[in-house]
C-alpha cells in the first residue's frame, strides 16, 4: 500500500495547525490589553520671510535637523542697507537742528539785532530833526521859504523812520526770546519720526533671516537662492519633532475602558520588538466613521473615537505618516496590580 499521499496529508495538516497557531499567537492581545492601529503624527510649521526681496543664501535642507534660533535662510539686502545709511544722516540733520532751536540765538545775532536798532533810531532822530528844522523855517517865513510839499515828505520820512525803528526792536526782542516752544516740539516730533523710520528699517534688516521659532526637521524647501520671497510664500515646511503623537481610533464598547493619562506602548513594523513607552493624551467627544487607512477587525462604517497616545521618542525613530501598533493597558487591570 502506498503510504506517500497519507504522508503528504499529514504533512499539509501540520503545516495548516503551526500555521494557524502562529497567526492567532500574534494577532491575539492579551486579556490586559487593548491593541489599536494608528499612524504617526506630528505638527508642522511653514515658515515665510516677511519681506519681498530675492533669496540670497538658504542653509538648510529636507531631513536636516534644527534648533530654535538658527538661521536658515537669507535675503539681499543690500538696497535695504543703504536706506538704514539714508535714513541715519537724515537723523543727524534733524539733531542738528533741534539742537540749533533749542540753543537758541548767537551772541552774534543778539549784537546785530542790536546794531540795527540802533541805526533805526539815528534815522529815526535825523528825520524828526528835519522836520524840524522845516517846520521851523516855514514859521518864520510865513511859509514862504518852504513848500508845502517838502514838509509832507518830511512828515513821511518821519514816520518811516518811526517804523523801521519799531520792526528793528521787534527784531532784537524775538531774538532775545529764541525759538518758540512750538517750533521745538516740532522739531523733537521729526527727530522721533526719523528714529522711528531708522528702528522699522534695522529690524526688516534683522528679519531679512529667516529662524527657525522651534527644535525640528526640515520636511520641504520650497525655494532656491534666487527665487522671489514674499510673505505669503512659504521657504521651509519644519516638522516638530517634540511632542509625536500616534492617531489611532477606539470603538464604542472600547471606549470605557480608556482614559486620559493610560499607559500605552507604541511599535512599529521596522522595529517590532523595541516599543516606545507613551501614554493616552486626548479622546475625542464625537464619533465618526472609521477612516479608510485604519485597517481593525469592524466593519469600515462603525463608528470609532479619535484617541492620541502621546510618545517619547528621544531617538526620533518615528517618521510622520508611520503605521503603528498600540497597545493599551486597561484601566480595569492597572486598577486590579496588573501588570
Amino acid at each position: 500500500m502506498n503510504k506517500r499521499p497519507l504522508i503528504a496529508a499529514a504533512l499539509v495538516a501540520l503545516a495548516a495547525a503551526a500555521g494557524g497557531w502562529w497567526y492567532f499567537s500574534r494577532s491575539a492581545a492579551p486579556s490586559d490589553q487593548l491593541v489599536l492601529y494608528g499612524n504617526v503624527d506630528v505638527r508642522q510649521v511653514s515658515l515665510a520671510f516677511n519681506a519681498s526681496e530675492r533669496v540670497a543664501e538658504l542653509a538648510v535642507r529636507e531631513g536636516d535637523h534644527v534648533r530654535a534660533g538658527q538661521v536658515l535662510g537669507r535675503l539681499d539686502t543690500r538696497s535695504l542697507v543703504l536706506r538704514v545709511a539714508q535714513s541715519q544722516a537724515r537723523i543727524g540733520v534733524q539733531e542738528q537742528a533741534l539742537l540749533r532751536l533749542k540753543t537758541g540765538s548767537r551772541p552774534e545775532e543778539l549784537a546785530q539785532a542790536g546794531a540795527q536798532v540802533a541805526a533805526a533810531q539815528a534815522d529815526a532822530d535825523l528825520a524828526r530833526q528835519q522836520l524840524a528844522r522845516l517846520q521851523a523855517i516855514g514859521q518864520t517865513t510865513a511859509g514862504r521859504a518852504v513848500s508845502q510839499q517838502d514838509l509832507d515828505s518830511a512828515q513821511a520820512r518821519r514816520k518811516v523812520a518811526l517804523a523801521q525803528l519799531d520792526n528793528a526792536r521787534k527784531a532784537q526782542q524775538l531774538a532775545v526770546a529764541g525759538p518758540r516752544k512750538e517750533d521745538i516740539a516740532q522739531a523733537q516730533a521729526q527727530l522721533e519720526s526719523a528714529r522711528a523710520d531708522l528702528a522699522l528699517m534695522n529690524h526688516q534688516l534683522a528679519e531679512a533671516e529667516l529662524k527657525s521659532p522651534i527644535d525640528a526637521v526640515v520636511r520641504a524647501r520650497l525655494l532656491e537662492p534666487g527665487d522671489m520671497a514674499s510673505p505669503q510664500r512659504p521657504a521651509f515646511t519644519l516638522a516638530i519633532t517634540d511632542p509625536k503623537w500616534v492617531r489611532a481610533y477606539v470603538a464604542e464598547p472600547d471606549l470605557g475602558r480608556v482614559r486620559p493619562g493610560q499607559p500605552a506602548s507604541v511599535a512599529t513594523d521596522s522595529q517590532p520588538g523595541q516599543p516606545i513607552a507613551g501614554k493616552v493624551g486626548y479622546i475625542s467627544s464625537v464619533a465618526e466613521f472609521t477612516p479608510k487607512t485604519v485597517q481593525t477587525e469592524e466593519l469600515r462604517s462603525s463608528l470609532v473615537y479619535e484617541i492620541r497616545v502621546m510618545v517619547d521618542d528621544k531617538e526620533d525613530r518615528l517618521r510622520l505618516g508611520m503605521p503603528a501598533t498600540v497597545r493599551l493597558q486597561l484601566a480595569s487591570s492597572t486598577a486590579n496590580g496588573k501588570p
